[in-house]
């Protein structure tokens, strides 16, 4: 079953999910369908259409006062309109009331003497008379097959009676309320009546009537015979071309001379219209007749083909299956799904350059991508097992550092090292035989109390870039530089070993307060090159260091308690601070073994700014104090450290006791005149 489930090929489960999925066409993937075609629409630039929108607006209101108007105004409006040379005015607003200033009959004839369409509304109920429809209707009963409404809404006798031609204005939202698509025809009383911008193309064709045939699943073909057939969907929709869009103006900045084009007139001041939403927003209820009636000027004939859906489901189901057969490569599979995601979108924007065709993309793209990340994260997943076997296997006895390192280059498991510079730490407990009697025979607490001492130190060490070495009893061995390059390693080293120190104030206030004795610590740190690398022999070996850098790093941990202490830091740790730390000479010794001396040092965290001026002032003295030491002016030299005592917040005062001592042992030693100043030690 895990062999199974970690198979790339399972992948074809979600490729089975996403076909079905396309095929059932659930309301989500619709919507989002819906606005790719959307940014397919609109991308398009604009075409020049025969037709413009006249605005009655707010500063229309403000010209010619409160809405509505006496209808004798709006009879002023068209005849103005024709005076300016339009072709056909479509005056969009519906009038089912008679007017209140009685200017009824002044409209009407102007009506009668200019051409106009006239908006009716589909209703739940009619409302005034409406004229016999210019439409000619062939084939099955229209009930059932086509948009229908109860009743029709018209304006009322005198004024329906004498329009050139009368269009409905309802639109036809998607299921996200977005209106892209408008029927060209409505269904009403077994009347089949023509969309306002189909009438106005048909009066502006001087065309008697409006074709429609009627098939088995609804609309087979629309046409305007003197125009031609205009492809519809079965309810008779078209999509809307959003580049067809008319030219606008109001009502009150109108240009001399329409040119024969036609001329919509609507409303658009704040509260007398509500807009429609649409591909490209919000649009007026005018402009949007506006722009179909564009949309069938222009013959933009946008159209989903028959076979999209299959072609669809086809690519997704052959692209599937491929992708899945090259997960095992990953930048393969990766490269063929990239070329695969361009080449939908291209080829759907090309083809609806070219053609029209509204081709969806999105589907496919993501429908891929899903099959992609299947098989991708199941081989992932399969890798993650193997490298959590590896884990397992090697992470008992391998520092976590290799076992990562193996884990990227499994190569990587044999014997063998390289040369490099690392800084080296040793740390060590101090105190620890009155610990381990306060415990006595309690070895799970002493155990306990360990653990939580490593735990804290070690966290410093991690979090500055350290590589844990090993534990040797109570002793930590660290390094930095390895596996990973570290360009600030003597840096991370110094700044890892003044916060272990801190941390150790906390963690001793923590136990005491328990009945725990206090814990002490001594840290050495020294860098130079070693040979960093797997040691060991071919049964079992580990990831460490060896060199004499390693060596003096130990023997300095060791010599912090001869120099009351906490840290020693070695010469080329020292030169590379760069004022991160702050750092005093303590001596020059041959550690035990050695014959030449090593200048070694201790370090502190940085004072505040305003004290950092004193204790440079006292570094210089505590330098002098060592130079009269090394020149065997004894007496000066002591009186050179009675002077230090409290200084650096009596953070050496340690140091000058032992240094004291020192001073009496060195003056009677009966030392030569060309004593080179080094102090042998004789203990680790």
């Amino acid at each position: 079953m895990k062999k199974i489930l970690t198979n790339p090929w399972t992948a074809i489960l979600t490729l089975i999910i996403v076909l079905l999925v396309k095929f059932y066409n659930p309301a989500f993937v619709e919507s989002v369908r819906l606005r790719y075609f959307d940014q397919l629409i609109t991308s398009q630039p604009r075409v020049d259409v025969p037709v413009h929108t006249v605005n009655i607006d707010e500063a229309t209101l403000e010209k010619m006062g409160q809405w509505p108007f006496p209808r004798g105004d709006y009879a002023k409006i068209i005849e103005d309109l024709y005076k300016r040379n339009a072709g056909l005015v479509v005056f969009n607003v519906l009038m089912p009331e008679n007017d209140r200033f009685k200017q009824d009959k002044e409209l009407a004839l102007a009506l009668k003497e200019y051409p106009s369409v006239l908006p009716i509304l589909g209703h739940t109920k009619d409302k005034n008379a409406t004229q016999p429809p210019n439409t000619q209707v062939v084939g099955q009963d229209p009930a059932g097959r086509v948009v229908e409404y109860p009743g029709i809404i018209s304006s009322v006798a005198i004024i329906n009676s004498q329009a050139t031609g009368y269009g409905v204005v309802n639109t036809f939202p998607e299921i996200d309320g977005v209106v892209r698509r408008m029927p060209l025809v409505i269904l009403s009383k077994d009347k089949v009546h023509p969309g306002l911008a189909l009438e106005t193309l048909r009066v502006a064709a001087q065309d008697p009537r409006v074709q429609v045939k009627i098939g088995d699943i609804g609309i087979e073909a629309l046409r305007v015979p003197k125009i031609g057939k205009i492809p519809v969907d079965p309810l008779g929709r078209i999509w809307i071309d959003w580049a067809a869009t008319p030219k606008e103006h109001s009502l009150v900045t109108l240009p001399d001379d329409f040119k024969g084009e036609i001329v919509i007139v609507g409303l658009s001041a704040a509260g007398l219209a509500n807009p429609i939403a649409t591909a490209r927003g919000e649009v007026w209820p005018h402009y949007l007749q506006g722009t179909v009636f564009g949309t069938l000027a222009t013959q933009s004939h946008i159209q989903r083909p028959d076979w999209a859906d299959m072609a669809e489901l086809g690519a997704i189901a052959v692209f599937g299956i491929v992708i899945i057969f090259l997960a095992r490569w990953v930048y393969v599979g990766i490269g063929f799904y990239i070329i695969c995601a361009v080449s939908f979108v291209a080829g759907s924007i090309y083809g609806y350059s070219n053609y029209k065709w509204l081709i969806d993309a999105t589907l496919p793209t993501l429908s891929i991508l899903l099959v992609a990340l299947h098989a991708y994260t199941v081989k992932f997943v399969s890798e993650f097992l193997q490298k959590q076997q590896i884990r397992k296997q090697f992470q008992s006895y391998l520092s976590p550092d290799l076992v990562a390192k193996l884990i990227k280059d499994p190569s990587l498991l044999k014997l063998g090292g390289e040369e490099k510079e690392l800084s080296i730490m040793f740390t060590d407990v101090r105190g620890f035989t009155s610990i381990s009697e306060h415990y006595g025979k309690d070895v799970q607490g002493l155990t306990k109390i360990m653990n939580r001492y490593m735990t804290a130190m070690t966290r410093k060490i991690l979090e500055n870039h350290g590589t844990l070495d090993k534990y040797i009893g109570d002793a930590q061995m660290a390094f930095w530089n390895a596996p990973l390059d570290e360009t600030i390693h003597c840096k991370e080293s110094v700044k890892a070993a003044l916060e272990m120190l801190d941390d150790l104030k906390v963690f001793n206030d923590e136990i005491t307060k328990e009945g725990t004795p206090a814990f002490g610590m001594g840290i050495g740190i020294n860098t130079g090159v070693v040979v960093v690398g797997n040691m060991g022999s071919e049964q079992r070996f580990d990831y460490t260091c060896l060199g004499d850098a390693v060596n003096l790093a130990s023997r300095l941990e060791g010599q912090s308690k001869n120099y009351g202490v906490f840290l020693v830091i070695g010469p080329v740790t020292e030169s590379r601070l760069e004022g991160t730390a702050f750092s005093l000479p303590l001596d020059c010794i041959a550690v035990k073994g050695k014959h030449e001396g090593v200048n070694i040092h201790t370090a502190f965290k940085n004072p505040p700014e305003l004290e950092m001026l004193q204790w440079e002032k006292d570094k210089e003295q505590h330098k002098s104090m060592l130079e009269l030491y090394r020149k065997q002016e004894w007496n000066k030299a002591l009186k050179a450290v009675e002077s230090l005592k409290g200084k650096f917040d009596g953070q050496m005062d340690h140091y000058y006791e032992l240094w004291t001592q020192r001073i009496h042992e060195m003056a009677s030693a009966g030392l030569p005149k060309d004593w080179d100043s080094v102090y042998r030690a004789t203990s680790k």
